[in-house]
């Protein structure tokens, strides 16, 4: 069941495939050795192809058998010549299309930048202008190819997530190249682009191909010889266009096959092979035409055989042999078995045709050959000598005819005639004698001394044949014989002679076998849509499995198979015989080469004559020259060319022009046996050139020489190129009457020969250093075939300094004016031994000479010049009474506790920590370079009087292939042509310094600390400590390490004598400690103590800013500046520095300085020297020299080479001795700790948020306070609780006291704790001195609540507010954007001691702090001893003192309610419901104004409408109006209305009764009186 389930995935799976074919023509094989049997190719893709695999159908993937051909030279090759057998292979594959175009899109980018890469590298000179331009053009391919979008993975159905992710990866990957090479400097363009090239490496690996590597087999007597693999993308092709197809799809390619691993001769290439090849869908090669001309014809090839049997040819006598057969002659091919293949039919019928490539004659291209007979005789019964059984055979006892029947062959001749040759072990007839061994009857081993037991005896008769002269080359006379049809003699096209060896084409005397080709040719039926070449497949083989088995076995199979191959258990299992496929070429091109060569560099050797006769041997397909052999030397220059002339290639020109063949360019040497023995090789493409009106020879270019595993051994300078020979040559002048002819042999032309120029090379000899082997040893300077040598070195154990007579030395060359064809100076150290042998040692190459091309006749010129090691007797007793009374010291003075130490001039050049503020800080900074003193530009690596050379051997190993060092320099100038003109003065001048070498050296180093180490252990840290080693001395212990950091602080003065330049590498190593298991060494770092003492820039002690003679930062020199000055004068060839009478004031290289320019005002700094000392020093920081200074230097290990394991921090003082005593160290010892007490007082809090409900639903809050030191959370401490706050008002009087160890200077608080129990060591650490203090709200049941947090940094910490109501938040902001006068002020409690006020407390809400109270508190800082002198307690406990500090009074809030309910009542409502309760009143105010409106507006209104003041005019009858009021109310129906805008009347008024009121007089006061 399994089975059946997996058979639609499987079918599926074979559904998704296509139908692949691959083309390949074969151009050329040349380069090969010699194959004394026929060879063939075979091409395979996976299984498909593989003729030894009959499990897949039998393909057109062989070539047919050919022999190989001697060159000339020592080369053969296969002659194809105009016939180039092709190859096609099907098969049937996954669609990976859209894979493969997104991987030839990133190689084409790849190619492009590495070509463009390649010619950055070729140009020496940084100041070459091409040099920029080449980087811009590199810089705009790479943005243009990166722009180029890869094909879209994410909608492609058959791509895989890994393919998706890939593909995100490759995109990210050219966006950001891309924008990195628009952004691109032209600095450090070589690295910037080898990082580019790498980036781009890493992501063309595809694990997903789908398609195998193409794979092309020689095969020699049925075995692979050597094989040539190409990428199957490389040459597949796309729709989508060239550029997503192969870059060598369509193209001609070389190989070079290589053997089998463990197979094969050395230096011995297999094979140099020329294809064209094409892969790609079948249904993309409709219109397959890979090359430009030539017809692609098919034939069916079998061989008639007949054997010679009693005179008579025949089938008898053929034993074995089928009557037809393959050309090995072991397959049946009967004509009738053949059938056409589907899709092609017969063109005509069979005809007799011979192979001419099997008759070529082996020595077609040899000019001489020897020919050899052996005569052989036996002894008989009687003892005497007579004629063998085989009278005549060759040297292993195979028949020949005798040699008076041998005959010359055609177009050769002899000189001499056959004699006996005596030149080897063979008596004075040239006899050698044997015992003859059944059964062939031959001795195994010939003796030249004839014994009685001998049987057997021959001897060697040899002549040489010389070819004849004709009008036809070698090659032309090839050509010929293969175009010839049948001649004169050839009876039916027979080939005669016995299988396994040369064929003939005339009968020998002694053949038995004779064969005949037969071939028919094939052509393809109508087009079906495919090329033709990929129907030419067994299908047959595949339709076993579903036809019938009569109907097949009425059928033969293709190509002659016998039906035994169908069967695999028969006994016959070879592979079938299938068609072959030529591509004829009617019409060949004839071209001339031309190679230039000049000569060859940087050939590294152990020899003391670099090379004994080099030569270069050029090979151009099967052509091969050499040039002339030069005596020896170590730039072998040999100014010639190389002409090949008839060279003849059949494929189109412009196939040619796109795709030449290599030019191999072989340098050869003779051993010291003579025998010639390859030293590299080196190959490229010639410049082609179809029309002479374009030509401009090619400039002369360096290309390397490699060896074998691709390793290169040096440079040749050569160009070349391939003219197409055309009608119009003749007409004009020929290339070749352009190159000048001399001493045999053609020259360079002048238009490209170097330009020759004598040049005076001057060498410095100073020494040789770290030769442990060397004896007696001496140097040699070689400069092309120039050499000179110095005396050797007697006393080398004890001064390994070259005498003075032999320190300076000139060699005159002649040198090329270019500097790209400029040879490297080679410096040799040759060791002399006893008895006069000499062995070299050690050897550097010196490439760029630029920099020592100097002006000879310049008149700044300034000798480089040792410096004076010692001083006069006058100048040491000034010094030490200089020394005596200017660095006064006292036990008071180093008790002195100073402000400012080293580490403060450390922190202030590197700002790595707010270090303190000093007023003269930059009258002591130092410089902390990122770098070794050495890498620093401005100090010229500290050579600037004699540079150093690594000596190198000549294979160098890997782990140590430095062997020793030559301290030396150069100076190149032009020399005059002219003997009798003047000679230019010498720039090296010999030394009475040289006395003071050796000279003992006392010499303090520092190590200030180390950065980034690797981890040592399961941890990620480190336990490193230090060892010094100079010499045989070693300093340093490892108890001294520095536990658990990966930035350790030495602090370490190591100080030790050495005698310069004996012990002169000062080696620093950093290791790690361990307890039981060795010690792992990290890394290491050497200084050149000897390159520090002797340069002129003052390297040895550094000038320190300021001149102290008292105070931390004294000065430490063995000389005041005074004297340095005088010596620096003396050195740069100046008058001494003349100071004035009040040392105010010096003139120095003719201009006069004073102290006033350079200190407008006089520091008060402590220890301040006099004005002398302090002017000079100022000079001396103008010229130039090495300031104090702090060196960083990389850590190196031998097991990781390259890799940077780690930094160290230091610097070197050297103190000559002869100079007298040295100044006071430095102390850089590591800053400790100080203990400090902290005391905090919490006094109140106010303004707290409130948090809790109590039952009255009023906000509370039961508020405490924790308090720690940033680190230190361990020692975290909290106040009592002070509950049932409800204004955010809370006392507590508590005392907080921390304690911690504090470094001042840097301003952070140190710890230090085991990690763990069992730990060996505390691991420091450092922690900002920061008071951390947090408002918490207690919950019995809940977690308590976070109220705020108040954060202080005690040594820049705000000023606290002195009421509540002036502090704010704005206290807290760490960068204010208030002006500086409305800022807060900050201190550092360290300095002020004590301190009391209110600082806010806040709280993060909504991405934002708000406040959320204040705390008020009392700080003081105490020192150890102070608080011991005062103590306190925690909290509120014994000693309360310091202040005392009694319970806080705290309201009783527990039955409050009770209490007074009433006013609780009231605070609970007013606190609860003020608002509401405002709103109310507030609203009812409003209600009541309204209601009194709508009350009154009625009445208003009335009164304002009727007007009763108008109504009261017109006449009225009026009844006893008086009465009736008494009486009745009808005086309420009289005036139904009233008028509020009468006018009150003057004229009439009432007087009334004064009896019963009036009440309408209320009413109307203007009524008028009634009348009686």
């Amino acid at each position: 069941m399994e089975v059946l389930e997996e058979l639609p995935w499987i079918s599926r799976k074979h559904q998704n495939r296509q139908k692949y074919g691959l083309c390949v023509i074969f151009l050329s094989c040349t380069m090969m050795p010699n194959f004394e049997d026929l060879i063939h190719f075979e091409v395979s893709i996976g299984h498909y192809g593989n003729k030894m695999d009959l499990n897949y159908k039998p393909l057109v993937s062989s070539t047919q058998y050919s022999p190989v051909i001697y060159d000339g030279n020592i080369y053969h090759y296969v002659p194809w010549y105009n016939t180039k057998p092709v190859v096609a292979v099907t098969s049937n594959w996954e669609d990976v299309s859209f894979r493969m175009n997104c991987l030839n899109l990133l190689h084409f980018t790849r190619d492009r930048l590495k070509a463009n890469l390649d010619t950055l590298k070729s140009t020496r000179n940084p100041k070459d202008p091409a040099l920029l331009h080449q980087w811009e053009k590199l810089l705009r391919e790479l943005v243009e190819d990166c722009k180029r979008p890869l094909p879209c993975m994410t909608d492609q159905p058959k791509a895989t997530s890994l393919d998706r992710k890939r593909w995100q990866l490759r995109s990210l990957l050219l966006q950001e190249l891309a924008q990195k090479a628009k952004q691109a400097m032209p600095r450090d363009m070589v690295a910037t682009a080898e990082d580019w090239l790498y980036r781009l490496n890493a992501v063309l690996p595809e694990p997903q191909m789908g398609i195998p590597d193409v794979m092309i087999w020689l095969v020699a007597k049925e075995q692979r010889v050597a094989y040539a693999q190409v990428p199957a993308h490389s040459v597949l092709f796309s729709r989508a266009g060239a550029l997503h197809s192969g870059r060598l799809c369509g193209k001609i390619q070389t190989l070079f096959l290589q053997y089998p691993e463990g197979e094969g001769q050395k230096d011995v290439l297999p094979a140099h092979l020329r294809v064209c090849m094409w892969l790609g869908n079948v249904t993309d090669s409709k219109d397959l035409q890979l090359l430009r001309q030539g017809d692609t014809a098919v034939y069916a090839e079998t061989y008639e055989n007949q054997a010679k049997y009693k005179d008579q040819w025949g089938q008898q006598g053929l034993y074995r042999c089928p009557n037809f057969s393959d050309v090995m002659g072991n397959k049946t091919l009967p004509m009738t078995d053949f059938q056409p293949p589907l899709g092609w039919h017969w063109q005509d019928s069979w005809t007799v045709e011979p192979q001419r490539r099997l008759l070529l004659d082996i020595d077609i291209n040899k000019s001489q050959v020897l020919e050899e007979v052996y005569e052989n005789q036996g002894r008989d019964t009687r003892g005497a000598w007579g004629p063998a059984a085989i009278p005549n055979t060759d040297v292993n006892g195979q028949p020949m005819e005798a040699r008076e029947n041998v005959k010359c062959p055609q177009g050769w001749h002899f000189k001499k005639d056959w004699v006996v040759e005596l030149n080897h072990a063979v008596d004075s007839k040239g006899w050698e004698y044997g015992v003859g061994i059944p059964p062939s009857g031959l001795p195994q081993v010939w003796s030249p001394v004839e014994k009685t037991y001998h049987s057997c005896r021959r001897r060697r008769w040899a002549r040489v044949r010389f070819r004849n002269r004709g009008a036809l080359s070698h090659e032309q006379e090839t050509v010929s014989f293969l175009q010839l049809g049948p001649a004169e003699g050839e009876e039916e096209g027979w080939e005669y002679d016995a299988f396994g060896s040369k064929f003939h084409l005339h009968p020998q005397p002694r053949s038995r076998f004779r064969r005949r080709c037969w071939r028919r040719r094939l052509a393809p039926n109508k087009d079906k849509g495919v090329a033709p070449v990929f129907l030419l497949e067994g299908s047959l083989a595949m339709d076993l499995k579903y036809r019938a088995g009569k109907e097949e076995e009425s059928k033969p199979w293709p190509w002659g198979l016998d039906r035994r191959f169908r069967d695999p258990q028969r006994q016959d299992a070879r592979p079938p015989n299938m068609p072959f496929i030529y591509c004829t070429f009617n019409k060949p091109h004839y071209y001339q080469l031309f190679c230039y060569i000049y000569q060859a560099r940087n050939l590294v050797s152990n020899q003391i004559l670099t090379f004994q006769g080099p030569f270069i041997r050029v090979v151009f397909l099967n052509h091969s020259q050499c040039t002339q052999t030069l005596r020896s030397s170590a730039g072998p220059t040999w100014a010639q060319t190389l002409i090949f002339q008839h060279l003849l290639l059949y494929e189109n020109p412009q196939d040619t022009k796109e795709s030449p063949p290599l030019v191999v360019l072989e340098l050869w040497q003779h051993d010291s046996w003579g025998k010639e023995s390859l030293w590299g090789r080196s190959m490229w493409p010639p410049v082609v050139w179809l029309d002479l009106q374009d030509r401009i020879l090619p400039p002369m270019r360096w290309h390397p020489l490699v060896k074998e595993l691709g390793k290169e051994e040096g440079e040749i300078l050569a160009s070349c190129e391939l003219i197409l020979q055309t009608e119009k040559l003749g007409e004009k002048q020929l290339p070749i009457l352009s190159v000048p002819w001399k001493n045999g042999a053609y020259t360079l032309p002048k238009s490209i020969q170097p330009t020759i120029k004598r040049m005076a090379i001057e060498i410095l000899a100073w020494g040789l250093r770290n030769m442990k082997k060397a004896s007696s040893p001496q140097l040699l300077v070689e400069f092309g075939e120039e050499s000179l040598r110095t005396e050797p070195i007697r006393d080398f154990q004890t001064n390994p300094n070259f005498p003075e007579s032999e320190s300076v030395l000139v060699l005159v060359v002649l040198m090329p004016t270019e500097e790209a064809y400029a040879l490297p100076l080679v410096v040799k150290v040759v060791d002399n031994w006893a008895f006069g042998q000499q062995t070299v040692t050690g050897q550097a190459n010196i490439d760029f000479l630029q920099p020592y091309f100097c002006d000879p006749w310049a008149q700044d010129y300034v000798h480089p010049k040792l410096p004076r090691l010692s001083e006069k007797k006058h100048q040491a007793f000034l010094g030490y009474l200089s020394r005596k009374f200017w660095f006064k010291s006292s036990k008071a003075e180093d008790e002195y506790e100073h402000e400012v130490d080293w580490w403060s001039k450390l922190f202030w050049a590197t700002d790595e920590h707010k270090s303190l503020k000093y007023k003269y800080k930059d009258y002591h900074t130092l410089k902390v370079y990122d770098c070794e003193l050495e890498a620093v530009p401005a100090f010229q690596g500290l050579q600037d009087f004699c540079q150093t050379f690594k000596l190198y051997q000549e294979q160098p190993k890997l782990d140590s292939p430095v062997v020793g060092e030559f301290k030396g320099l150069f100076r190149i100038y032009p020399f005059p042509e002219d003997p009798e003109a003047p000679k230019p003065p010498l720039q090296f001048l010999a030394w009475p310094e040289r006395e003071d070498f050796p000279q003992p050296c006392p010499v303090r180093v520092y190590v200030v600390r180390a950065t980034n180490p690797p981890p040592q252990d399961y941890r990620g840290l480190c336990d490193p400590y230090v060892i010094l080693k100079l010499g045989k001395t070693e300093l340093g212990s490892r108890d001294m390490y520095q536990p658990n950091t990966l930035d350790p602080v030495f602090g370490t003065m190591f100080e030790l004598t050495c005698n310069i330049p004996l012990e002169k590498d000062l080696e620093i190593q950093l290791y790690d400690f361990d307890l039981f298991s060795p010690d792992d060494k990290i890394g290491t770092t050497v200084i050149d103590l000897e390159n520090r003492l002797l340069s002129g820039f003052g390297a040895h002690c550094g000038l320190s800013k300021s001149y102290c003679q008292s105070g931390p930062f004294r000065w430490r020199d063995q000389m005041p500046p005074s004297y340095l000055l005088e010596r620096y004068a003396k050195r740069k060839e100046l008058p001494p520095p003349l100071f004035s009478p009040d040392e105010d004031a010096v003139f120095y290289n003719g201009k006069k300085f004073k102290l006033q320019s350079f200190e407008p005002k006089t520091p008060t700094v402590h220890g301040l020297g006099p004005k002398k000392e302090r002017l000079a020093l100022y000079l001396l920081h103008t010229q130039g020299l090495v300031p104090e200074h702090v060196e960083t230097r990389t850590l190196y290990s031998d097991s990781q080479p390259g890799i940077d394991q780690g930094k160290v921090q230091m610097w070197v003082d050297i103190f000559p001795k002869k100079l007298g005593p040295p100044g006071p160290p430095v102390n850089i010892n590591p800053r400790k700790p100080k203990r400090y007490e902290l005391r905090c007082v919490i006094w109140k809090t106010a303004n707290v948020d409130l948090v809790d409900d109590n039952f009255s639903r009023e906000k509370t809050s039961d508020i405490y306070i924790k308090g720690w030191l940033y680190g230190l959370e361990k020692d975290m401490q909290k106040t009592d609780i002070h509950y049932h706050s409800l204004t955010g008002e809370a006392n507590f009087n508590w005392r907080f006291i921390f304690t911690m160890d504090y470094l001042a200077a840097e301003r952070v608080c140190v710890q230090s704790q085991k990690d763990y129990i069992w730990s060996l060591d505390a691991t420091s650490m450092k922690f900002p001195a920061r008071l951390i203090i947090q408002v918490w709200d207690n919950d019995i049941f809940s977690p308590d609540d976070f109220l705020g947090v108040l954060e202080l940094d005690l040594s820049d910490m705000p000023l606290p507010a002195r009421h509540a109501k002036q502090c704010s938040i704005r206290m807290m902001d760490t960068d204010p954007k208030w002006p500086y006068f409305l800022q807060y002020k900050h201190f550092s409690l360290f300095k002020k001691k004590t301190v009391t006020g209110w600082w806010p407390c806040q709280v993060l809400d909504g991405g934002k702090w708000r406040l959320s109270g204040k705390v008020k508190m009392s700080l003081e800082i105490l020192s150890e001893k102070e608080a011991l002198i005062k103590p306190a307690g925690r909290g509120q406990s014994e000693p309360n003192q310091y202040p005392t500090l009694h319970p806080p009074l705290r309201p009783h809030t527990s039955f409050m309610w009770l209490r007074s309910p009433v006013q609780h009542f009231c605070s609970v409502f007013w606190k609860r419901y003020r608002f509401k309760l405002i709103a109310f009143v507030v609203i009812s105010i409003i209600a009541l104004m309204l209601f009194n409106f709508i009350y009154s507006a009625p009445h208003y209104l009335a009164m304002s409408w009727i007007k009763p003041q108008l109504q009261l005019y017109p006449p009225i009858k009026i009844f006893n109006i008086i009465t009736s009021l008494n009486t009745s109310n009808a005086s309420s129906s009289i005036l139904p209305t009233q008028d509020p805008n009468l006018k009150p009347t003057i004229d009439h008024e009432w007087k009334l009764h004064p009896g019963p009121t009036n009440h309408l007089s209320n009413i109307f006061p203007e009524l008028p009186a009634p009348e009686d």
